[in-house]
């Protein structure tokens, strides 16, 4: 009995085209996000998606704003064999998908699109950038929300840090990305301040506003120092803190308390000091 045989020419041509047709398949745990489908003939080549991150989105005049909230990143490349259409149909074409769900251009750019959806009392940020001709696309989204916050300020808590330290790092005090209006979540955290200056009546502190890195120095300090005075003006008009005893500082970035490189350590850098004077 004669067995047929292989030619090596063709296993080694079999072995070469292997990776390349599983490279065609999505990468696992890869999945379209729920507001928009994919473009055809594209696979996802990378997929990422964190519970909270701060990224870089912008504006209707094309200034940098950080949106905060759930992060999906999202590669794709066009199959082997398919044609990939232009940067400019793949624009247009996220364009009409995202008003079909209610969402408006914020800003556009020739390979760059910047989208928003408010929807359900939520606010959704979208941005695709087409490369190499359209061979591939970016979409990033954020679900825009405040970080959880886990661990509560304390009036004990503040008072032992700043007798030990000096200072006190407050974390349960929520702005909107790029806003210096104190949210109502904030409540509990500065209840326990204006408790912990009640149960000190010497005590004067100073107030600092921090921000991670993300965006521009300029942009951070002003932010940073308008939060601390908002901080300020909550404390003596809704907790009858004296505004003798307060004052307000921002120093934006510059003193972090872990590295910018990781998404917890961003997060520890957004917060709000009490500063013995």
């Amino acid at each position: 009995m004669r067995i047929a045989r292989t030619p090596v020419f063709i296993i080694i041509a079999m072995l070469c085209l292997a990776p390349l047709a599983f490279a065609q398949d999505d990468v696992e745990g890869a999945k379209d996000h729920p507001l928009v489908s994919r473009m055809p003939g594209y696979y996802i080549a990378e997929y990422i998606d964190k519970d909270f991150d701060s990224v870089p989105f912008k504006d209707a005049k094309g200034q940098e704003l950080n949106v905060e909230g759930k992060y999906y990143y999202i590669d794709h490349l066009i199959k082997e064999g398919a044609k990939a259409p232009s940067a400019v149909a793949i624009i247009r074409n996220f364009i009409n998908a995202f008003q079909k769900v209610g969402g408006k251009v914020v800003y556009q750019a020739t390979e760059d699109l910047y989208m928003k959806v408010e929807k359900g009392g939520g606010v959704t940020w979208a941005r695709v950038t087409p490369y190499n001709g359209g061979d591939g696309y970016i979409l990033e989204i954020v679900e825009q929300k405040a970080m959880k916050q886990d661990i509560a300020a304390d009036a004990n808590a503040l008072a032992s840090d700043i007798a030990a330290t000096g200072k006190a790092a407050v974390y349960g005090i929520y702005f909107d990305t790029g806003k210096a209006v104190v949210k109502p979540e904030s409540e509990p955290a500065l209840t326990e301040i204006g408790k912990l200056l009640k149960e000190s009546g010497s005590l004067k502190l100073h107030v600092v506003g921090h921000t991670d890195n993300a965006g521009d120095l300029a942009s951070n300090m002003k932010l940073s120092q308008a939060r601390a005075e908002a901080v300020v003006q909550a404390l003596v008009t809704k907790h009858g803190v004296d505004a003798k005893r307060l004052k307000s500082a921002g120093v934006g970035p510059l003193c972090p308390a872990a590295s910018n490189g990781t998404d917890e350590g961003k997060a520890k850098n957004r917060r709000v000091e009490l500063v013995a004077q």
